[in-house]
């Protein structure tokens, strides 16, 4: 079993949170993840992309994200933008886990297949919820909602597989995952729509790994602007700007992660984006 360590960074200290202000919302296609190069917006639907403009405007989609690639696939999760390429974390989800996880790579202007990476069967991760870039560390971030204890490591140009890295306390049902700077970002759905609870926003601090290679997890935001009967996805901190994209669903009654019939009122699930300002 591989463990991933590091040694604090010299500007490391402790993370205080930041304020958030929400600024604007607009819908989507899509119902998993979101993601930025500060030229558009991307999304992610369970079997679906989406290019949008900054002010909300559908400018592309793809409907058939898996062609071209080997094995059955029915699901992707949150997703992530670097050097001119979308990655999302694929799979097929069947009996309660994922199967054939690859780690995607896409054509930001056509939203096309151009390579894929599996992953290590032999990790210990039975899901992908999300995948995010980062390239302090060189390397791609799986999350797995099923299994939030841990996050794992594939090298950013290699694709090898690095080895995981331990989360204390461990995040109940991840679904979005975002790399900016030295700060990892996780979204959790534990809130519960059914009583009007939120979901979080949680952050992780890279350069804080102990010698066992459990990494902190610290509360950085409730998503108390959600309306009522949210479930939170996908998330991003936009490049070159102080905002935090989030994702978000309304609507649909969603019992571990099933679709079970609709709250009152609706008739149908609703897709927003969330923008928010960040105030460090």
């Amino acid at each position: 079993m591989v463990f991933w360590t590091c040694t604090p960074r010299p500007d490391h200290r402790p993370h205080s949170p930041s304020n958030y202000t929400l600024d604007t919302v607009f819908q989507v296609e899509g119902r998993q993840g979101v993601a930025s190069d500060g030229k558009a917006y991307y999304i992610s639907g369970s079997k679906a992309l989406y290019k949008y403009s900054m002010s909300g405007e559908l400018l592309l989609s793809n409907t058939s994200p898996f062609e071209g690639l080997e094995g059955a696939m029915n699901h992707l999760g949150d997703i992530d933008v670097f050097n001119g390429e979308l990655y999302a974390g694929a799979e097929n989800f069947v009996n309660g886990r994922g199967e054939n996880i690859q780690i995607v790579i896409y054509d930001l202007e056509t939203l096309r297949v151009k390579r894929s990476i599996p992953w290590e069967a032999n990790s210990g991760q039975v899901e992908v919820c999300g995948i995010a870039v980062d390239t302090l560390n060189q390397c791609i971030w799986l999350a797995d909602w099923l299994k939030g204890e841990r996050l794992y490591r594939y090298d950013l140009i290699t694709g090898d597989y690095l080895g995981h890295l331990s989360l204390d306390p461990i995040p109940f049902q991840i679904q979005g995952i975002n790399v900016a700077g030295e700060y990892l970002y996780l979204t959790a759905d534990d809130g519960d729509a059914e009583l009007n609870n939120p979901d979080h926003v949680y952050i992780i601090q890279l350069g804080e790994v102990d010698s066992e290679a459990s990494s902190s997890v610290v509360l950085e935001k409730t998503l108390a602007e959600f309306q009522r009967a949210g479930e939170v996805e996908g998330l991003c901190i936009l490049p070159q700007a102080e905002k935090m994209a989030v994702l978000m669903n309304r609507g649909a009654r969603i019992i571990q992660g099933i679709p079970q019939g609709f709250y009152p009122g609706y008739d149908h699930e609703i897709h927003e984006v969330y923008i928010y300002q960040i105030q460090r």
